[in-house]
């Protein structure tokens, strides 16, 4: 029988979480990537009303707004977007932050935006196939979803090449809970099938951490890191690459 996932607040380890996540090469580079994907949109050649869904501690948010954009973020985490306010006072930028799940914000009737940003965040749910439905709800006709998720794929992959073959065996359920470790992996098929049932179209697909997370030198990440990056930007959007990333992001339109 499959274990239920619950969703997850990351309340109690926000710090352990920037130190060993967004501060380090492999942070670095999902920052990098989804950052060159969005500003190649014309949604966000101009100002722009974006809500970020899940967004933690802010980073990829104050970087838009840092260039003009009008960001909402929304997370479980009171720490977490705490230290996003923390930042943006820091650097004089002006954000919204409220402590609400997905599922509220559709049960309390947002009103809908131009642009929607949900990164590393369905992994984590009970109900992934729900929250993207109630990201439909989110982003105006013709509006533009930013979706990134953990490639269960990817990760066996990886699991394999490091000779981890009995987690392999397990499907890839550990004995006991890793807290900083996404307990929902999922499968990108399944996932786009929940996309196009929501009513979304698919308009773009970049894999994150196609290379870094197989190399056998795990120093290379660090000393090599400019390297690393040009080719991550260079391979990431063509297969099969694109497909092996350790998270997959998916553009979406709002049919």
């Amino acid at each position: 029988m499959t274990k239920k996932i619950h969703d997850q607040s990351f309340d109690g380890i926000a710090v352990k979480f920037a130190k060993n996540i967004y501060e380090t090469s492999k942070g670095k580079l999902r920052q990098a990537v989804l950052l060159r994907d969005l500003l190649e949109r014309p949604e966000l050649a101009s100002n722009c009303r974006i809500l970020d869904v899940g967004a933690g501690q802010g980073q990829l948010a104050l970087e838009l707004a840092s260039r003009g954009h009008q960001l909402t973020l929304t997370d479980l985490s009171a720490e977490m977007l705490e230290l996003a306010k923390e930042r943006a006072a820091q650097q004089q930028l002006q954000i919204q932050c409220h402590q609400l799940p997905l599922q509220q914000l559709t049960a309390q009737g947002w009103p809908a935006f131009p642009v929607v940003l949900c990164h590393a965040v369905l992994e984590w749910l009970e109900d992934p196939a729900e929250a993207i439905a109630q990201l439909h709800q989110l982003v105006e006709p013709g509006g533009l979803v930013s979706l990134m998720f953990y490639n269960k794929d990817a990760k066996r992959l990886s699991n394999i090449i490091y000779g981890n073959f009995n987690y392999v065996l397990r499907d890839l359920t550990y004995k006991k809970k890793v807290r900083l470790s996404p307990q929902n992996p999922l499968q990108p098929q399944q996932v786009e099938l929940w996309c196009q049932q929501a009513g979304f179209d698919i308009v773009q697909k970049t894999g994150v951490r196609c290379f870094h997370d197989y190399l056998r030198d795990r120093s290379e990440q660090e000393t090599e890191y400019e390297q690393l990056l040009q080719v991550e930007l260079m391979f990431n959007r063509q297969e099969p690459y694109a497909s092996l990333g350790r998270y997959q992001h998916l553009l979406l339109r709002a049919l």
